[in-house]
């Protein structure tokens, strides 16, 4: 039987091609929304062990050998019942296996078929290998970056793989699938994690070429400002502290009781007025300004650790995390008031493919020839 689900994206069926981070982070946005996620991956990694992802909530997953005719074929029957392709293989893969937007389209002209790459589909790095911090490196993000004086610093992988990458497809295939409503056709989405970076950072990129913007470390978003920064507590614990606003600003220092303090709105002072808050959040423990702030206005807030976050009252009230599989993790996002939430279970493997046009002789067939898992 077909899953049942709820939601914007309920009877939108997905097929998932197994990949790193951005593709899976791609579909889990659309399964966490309604969507009917099929994982397509290696026989081999079906028949091992069920991957236990966070990524994979939600999805059902089967093992299809794409390098075998009977596999490319049978991934074209679950096309022809899809609405939505994810494609993660370097440019020219797809088409090689012959499952490609033009091969697919072929057999559903209404196929989104979304396509996840580093560099794009085109362009001089296209066919070349990479990481996140490349293409946030080339996308010009990664040099914005760090403290003063120091080299970049990465955001681990969020900026290409997720924010860049996987949500811009997600995105992407929404914005084709509104078109489709219009013109009846799919359309192939070129995501790229270098442009994802690029458009992220939009509005610096006019602050540079303004320049508003500075060197890295030197600005007011970007821990140059002393009212945008971290500081350590007595206990080794850090806060975040962001009372850009002078009412913010007077709010914080006079729950401190800090007088006679360098004049913030002078650049030339901001060291100084660092080392004296530096000073003072040195003098409490985390616990101790979280208590004397909670409740104010002084955007001052905990740096909390993931486990920590899990059980801050604010997300417990709001249920922001949630245990799937012995995995906390956090819910789906953006909510939808009035929307059931979404199964979050582990991905399970799905032994019935009738409902997306694979008979069960056909599958039995494919099974017994190694092809399915």
């Amino acid at each position: 039987m077909p899953d049942v689900r709820q939601g914007p994206l309920a009877g939108v069926r997905v097929l998932e091609l197994a990949g790193l981070a951005p593709g899976p982070f791609a579909g889990m946005m659309l399964a966490d929304h309604g969507a009917e996620v099929l994982r397509v991956d290696r026989v081999k990694a079906v028949t091992d062990a069920p991957r236990a992802d966070v990524m994979d909530r939600g999805k059902r997953t089967i093992g299809l050998d794409l390098k075998a005719p009977e596999g490319v074929a049978a991934f074209k029957e679950l096309a022809a019942r899809a609405d939505v392709v994810i494609e993660v293989f370097r440019p020219g893969v797809a088409e090689r296996l012959g499952i490609g937007p033009a091969d697919l389209h072929e057999v559903n002209p209404r196929l989104v078929y979304g396509r996840m790459t580093g560099w794009g589909q085109d362009g001089p790095l296209a066919a070349t290998a990479g990481h996140d911090i490349d293409y946030v490196a080339v996308s010009g993000a990664l040099s914005m970056l760090g403290r003063e004086g120091d080299r970049p610093t990465p955001p681990i992988n969020i900026l290409g793989d997720f924010a860049g990458g996987g949500l811009m497809l997600a995105y992407g295939v929404l914005l084709a699938l509104f078109e489709r409503e219009r013109t009846g056709r799919g359309r192939v989405i070129d995501a790229a994690m270098v442009d994802g970076a690029a458009v992220l950072f939009a509005m610096f990129y006019q602050g540079v070429q303004s320049g508003f913007w500075g060197p890295r470390g030197t600005n007011l978003l970007d821990t140059g400002a002393p009212m945008y920064d971290t500081y350590e507590t007595a206990d080794g614990e850090y806060l975040a502290v962001g009372p850009l606003e002078p009412q913010f600003w007077d709010t914080m220092v006079g729950l401190m009781g800090l007088r006679d303090l360098p004049d913030r709105n002078d650049r030339s002072q901001w060291p100084a007025l660092k080392a004296r808050l530096a000073e003072a959040f040195g003098s409490r423990t985390r616990a101790e300004w979280e208590e004397l702030f909670d409740g104010s206005d002084a955007c001052v807030s905990p740096v909390l650790s993931m486990p920590e976050a899990a059980r801050h009252p604010h997300n417990v009230a709001r249920g922001t995390f949630v245990e799937v599989g012995g995995v906390t993790q956090p819910v789906p996002a953006p909510r939808l008031l009035g929307v059931p939430p979404q199964d979050l279970a582990p991905a399970t493997r799905l032994d019935d493919l009738s409902p997306w046009g694979l008979s069960k002789e056909e599958a039995d067939k494919l099974r017994e020839r190694g092809v399915l898992a």
